[in-house]
């Protein structure tokens, strides 16, 4: 079943088995409110079992590109296309947030964004590649963020 997020009033609905869920809700809700600011889009999320090709799509851009497994478990995924830009996103029991950007334009830009919640460690798969900055944020607190750039087509 679908939830759509609220980022008017922050629930941990899906995310309940993180330890860092109160944080997790926020950074989720925090994606929400940007997608409605910028494109009027709803931002919507799946439990992980019923978004597995989204996962499994995010999964295969980590690996091949920069060889990158996240043991964390997937709880939730979503998929669109805002404008001509294709977006996925997967919130892990971690803290994670882990957002792909892929421009459907041969010419645009196509990124991996990750995103740390409050209060959670750097994980070791990420550790050793990436450095993170830090913006505050209302709904998530602290965030720490990095991204690469996609060199492949997917």
């Amino acid at each position: 079943m679908p939830y759509t997020v609220d980022f008017t009033t922050v629930s941990t609905v899906g995310l309940e088995s993180s330890p860092v869920a109160a944080a997790l809700a926020g950074l989720r809700a925090n994606e929400a409110r940007y997608f409605k600011n910028k494109y009027d889009h709803v931002f919507t999320v799946e439990p992980a079992g019923n978004a597995q090709t989204t996962i499994d799509w995010v999964d295969r851009i980590l690996r091949e590109e920069r060889g990158i497994v996240i043991s964390s478990r997937p709880l939730e995924a979503t998929a669109f296309q805002v404008e001509d830009i294709r977006m996925a996103y997967v919130f892990y029991e971690s803290g994670l947030s882990v957002n792909v950007m892929y421009t459907v334009d041969d010419s645009g830009k196509r990124a991996v964004g990750f995103k740390l919640s409050d209060g959670m460690d750097v994980p070791e798969e990420l550790a050793a590649q990436f450095k993170f900055a830090r913006q505050k944020s209302k709904l998530a607190g602290t965030i720490r963020g990095s991204y690469f750039n996609l060199k492949n087509e997917y």
